[in-house]
């Protein structure tokens, strides 16, 4: 069946599913790492587990459910992650990520996905998820007066990009980055080789401020800001997948990989648009390849995570912040325009995208869970408001 099915367009789509997934989310990933402090070999692991994860779920429901199932790596909430570190250890961030993955679980087997997502109002949550991706956009022209060529150079090619060609714009800013980078003699691609991952395990340890400043938003912001689109573009791709085993499954893989610095494993939402529709082939019933090949080479990226280590430290520190701003640029504001969309959540919304945006820190919990705190009880208050003036 799958050989029958196999199409040089699928594969395509897919390529450039994980290639968008690498060149963007994972440089998120990246700033992460140096906010921990972690060592190259780390960092190495951690990228094998946000490959193998997504790699290993998305090939065994593409190919049962036989539709094209998208997986990634939680991009939410690894720019949730780069504001905690590092106020918390790695340690106690793999014990939360373990939390987030159980509760997905239990949401993902109760059947409960549909209502709790009703439950949220998507003001608190748009709010928060902009408040998160706000620091990645301004230090994107931040670093203009450290590098200003390469600042420039690739802002100007984003706009150029994004205008003519969308879908490709971010892997074509980072080529540009790249050539900039080279030519202003800001790179050492000498160290450049083919290097296997080493998985490291990394014990977890639990605490109530990791549970509530990572463990909690996280879950918060992969059901609302991945799981909720993802399905949403597989049911409008005209793939009615029920939400109970993709987030079953995917929760019990982020659990697995949790051990070895990989963060949650969800549905994607940007690239899935790549593989779900007919770019990927006219025969819809024939796209599920795409779902198999996105994860395959994500276990192909995974398996010489090592090599994309190098590549990225071999670049300027100020590449990854502009790149992972402007990868960030639709992200941003998507959440700001259904932050502000209704006008019984937009107050609410501003108060918690402002809280989640300042950084703040208080009784040792993060920015996010104060955000969505302090936007709930404003969300509550003035609404109560409002219903008694009306």
């Amino acid at each position: 069946m799958l050989s029958k099915d196999w199409s040089v367009s699928a594969v395509m789509a897919a390529f450039l599913a994980v290639l968008i997934a690498y060149a963007g989310p994972a440089i998120i990933f990246f700033q992460a790492g140096d906010a921990a402090g972690i060592s190259p070999e780390m960092m190495s692991s951690w990228i094998w587990a946000i490959s193998i994860g997504p790699g290993v779920v998305g090939i065994f429901l593409s190919w049962r459910m036989k539709m094209p199932i998208i997986t990634a790596w939680s991009a939410p909430g690894t720019a949730l992650l780069v504001t905690l570190f590092p106020a918390i250890s790695v340690n106690e961030a793999v014990a939360a990520y373990i939390t987030a993955a159980a509760i997905i679980f239990v949401i993902g087997i109760s059947g409960s996905f549909d209502r709790i997502m009703r439950s949220i109002p998507k003001g608190i949550a748009s709010g928060m998820m902009a408040g998160i991706l706000f620091e990645f956009g301004v230090n994107a022209f931040r670093s203009v007066a450290a590098m200003p060529v390469l600042a420039f150079s690739m802002v100007v090619a984003y706009i150029v990009f994004r205008r003519l060609v969308p879908r490709y714009s971010i892997v074509l800013v980072m080529l540009v980055g790249v050539a900039a980078a080279v030519l202003l003699g800001q790179t050492h691609l000498g160290v450049l080789e083919l290097k296997l991952a080493t998985p490291m395990f990394i014990s977890p340890e639990w605490s109530w401020g990791s549970t509530l400043s990572l463990a909690l938003p996280l879950v918060l912001v992969s059901l609302t800001g991945q799981f909720l689109p993802g399905m949403a573009i597989l049911h409008v791709s005209g793939y009615p997948a029920p939400a109970r085993p993709i987030l079953s499954l995917t929760s019990v893989a982020s659990a697995a990989i949790a051990v070895f610095g990989g963060i949650t494993v969800v549905l994607a939402a940007i690239t899935a648009a790549l593989c779900t529709g007919k770019d990927a082939h006219e025969d819809a019933s024939r796209r599920y390849v795409a779902g198999i090949a996105n994860g395959v080479f994500f276990l192909i990226g995974g398996t010489f995570a090592g090599t994309i280590v190098l590549l990225f430290t071999a670049l300027p520190k100020e590449f990854v912040a502009i790149l992972a701003g402007l990868a960030l640029v639709g992200a941003i504001a998507t959440n700001v325009v259904s932050a502000m969309q209704e006008e019984a959540h937009r107050e609410a919304a501003i108060i918690t995208f402002l809280a989640t945006a300042s950084n703040m820190s208080f009784l040792g919990l993060g920015s996010a869970f104060w955000g969505v705190v302090i936007g709930g009880f404003a969300y509550l208050v003035l609404n109560k408001a409002r219903k008694k003036a009306a």
